[in-house]
């Protein structure tokens, strides 16, 4: 259940530390890659558990307005990101032109980053907006109880939108990189250290 979102805005000047700690708004609002991140994070290589692919015509399929951007018809790919040794970090939606999928993803189960890596594709990624909700399904998924963060975005290929991704990570990634939010006291004597 989403509880709050922000858009550009919001991309571009980040969020309060005691809303969501400066690591946290790296992962969710830079332009790196999530695979790439993850797998530094972990020391552990980033694998893909493909959960479908399915071609929705020009359904709009409950995805964020930017969809309308994508030429159609669309597919679906939802999938699910973890470390090779099994832990679930990020549950992702991206959406595609279905036409062309074929020549972005050759390998469906390679994280998007590994495909478009192998290919050499330049790609400039456009951060629309970041999430902030709660879900059942997801704490039981990421087998973790806690509130979640998530982002949706554009990728953008010689001036025109590959695809649309949706992510949302798991809170197991505070053992890397720290808690959601630091907590007021702390953040008062971070910003007096600056």
């Amino acid at each position: 259940m989403p509880l709050w979102q922000g858009g550009e805005a919001i991309v571009q000047q980040g969020l309060r530390h005691t809303q969501l700690a400066p690591s946290w708004q790296m992962l969710l609002l830079g332009d790196g890659s999530p695979t790439r991140h993850l797998q530094l994070l972990t020391g552990e290589r980033t694998e893909v558990d493909l959960i479908e692919m399915s071609n929705i015509g020009m359904d709009s399929d409950g995805a964020p307005e930017a969809i309308q951007l994508l030429p159609g018809p669309r597919l679906r790919r939802q999938v699910w990101l973890r470390t090779a040794s099994g832990h679930r970090l990020a549950y992702a939606t991206s959406w595609w032109n279905a036409n062309y999928v074929d020549k972005y993803l050759q390998n469906r189960s390679l994280p998007i980053w590994a495909s478009l890596s192998k290919k050499r594709t330049e790609l400039y990624r456009e951060v629309l907006a970041i999430h902030y909700g709660q879900s059942t399904a997801l704490q039981s998924a990421f087998a973790q109880k806690g509130d979640f963060w998530g982002r949706h975005y554009l990728f953008w290929h010689q001036g025109k939108p590959l695809t649309l991704i949706y992510e949302v990570f798991s809170p197991y990634l505070r053992k890397y990189i720290g808690p959601m939010a630091l907590q007021h006291q702390e953040a008062l004597t971070t910003a007096s250290c600056l």
